[in-house]
């Protein structure tokens, strides 16, 4: 898709700048698949809050945000990758993409049982949450920006990861009637939680997602986002896939500075972003801010701060902007 008009962008950097500090940018060490077609919004899924006629620019909507943590967390609570609770997720998160003008598929995720942060879970089908704007062609030039839907089994997710998802949703509003430099893929994530020890046993639907592509899909993935535990914290963590000079986190970084908002830059391949980079693709995480009810029954709610799923969601925006 073409780049904004530039009344365009100066209007979204007039909205991005507010209620976000701009600080100096530091650094801390640190078998095939089968697609259906998408649910459709009906009586039992909680309703959202209602789109308005969409206006030019629009600015991230914690509103949605906060909804998203408050029903995912608070109302359906753990939902393991092959969970009924899971499935109920999907349903809910499928109907607020298409309500959002989006494109709307699933993709099963065959996922092995295993034991998730010390609790035995079963095997069975996992899915993917894949919505597209509709200029989105998959051979072409496009963005992606993804957030893990599931959770532990002990964990309501509100931080781990509501708070991702959540942001995912608050995208999908604001890209609505709006151009984007590329056309845009959201996906929320099945498995990505851990079933075992190490890599192969860690986030099973982005790498299916990734192994789906052909080779020009491939090459036409010009930059993915995982959002991933982006709800507390003071600043922003980008998190690098790569040691040294990483292109796409330095890309992140310079529309976290449009933004206004200030970020950390860390080395960090404990989310989905490393299934696109470790197959040669673009890929930041952002999140990761150590909190006390990590993968635990505490994390609730009220540990999400919406200024913080305010700030990234700038960040996005910004990103997909220019």
């Amino acid at each position: 898709m073409k780049a904004a008009p530039a009344p365009l962008l100066l209007g979204l950097g007039a909205v991005l700048f507010l209620g976000c500090s701009a600080n100096p940018t530091v650094r801390r060490a640190d078998p095939p698949l089968v697609e259906s077609a998408s649910p459709s919004a009906s009586a039992s899924v909680a309703p959202g809050p209602q789109l308005e006629a969409p206006t030019r620019p629009r600015r991230f909507d914690v509103t949605i945000a906060r909804h998203a943590v408050q029903h995912l967390a608070g109302e359906i609570g753990p939902r393991h990758a092959t969970s009924p609770a899971f499935m109920e997720a999907t349903e809910w998160v499928a109907a607020r993409f298409e309500q959002a003008g989006l494109r709307v598929r699933l993709q099963r995720v065959e996922t092995p049982g295993g034991v998730s942060w010390g609790v035995p879970v079963e095997a069975g089908a996992s899915l993917n949450v894949i919505a597209a704007t509709p200029d989105y062609v998959p051979d072409e030039p496009h963005l992606v920006v993804g957030a893990h839907l599931d959770t532990v089994p002990q964990a309501p997710g509100a931080e781990d990861n509501a708070s991702g998802v959540g942001v995912l949703l608050g995208v999908a509003q604001a890209i609505q009637d709006r151009e984007t430099r590329l056309p845009v893929v959201l996906v929320a994530f099945g498995a990505e939680e851990p079933r075992g020890e190490g890599d192969a046993n860690h986030h099973y639907g982005s790498r299916a997602y990734v192994e789906s592509l052909t080779p020009g899909e491939r090459e036409a993935v010009r930059g993915m986002i995982s959002l991933d535990r982006v709800g507390v914290g003071s600043v922003v963590p980008v998190g690098s896939a790569d040691e040294g000079r990483d292109r796409p986190a330095d890309a992140v970084a310079r529309a976290a500075k449009q933004a206004g908002v200030p970020v950390v830059r860390e080395l960090n391949r404990s989310s989905d972003h490393w299934s696109f980079a470790r197959a040669g693709l673009p890929g930041v995480r952002l999140g990761s801010t150590p909190y006390a009810g990590y993968h635990s029954a505490g994390d609730v709610p009220e540990v999400v701060d919406d200024r913080q799923l305010r700030c990234v969601g700038r960040i996005v925006l910004a990103w997909l902007s220019n």
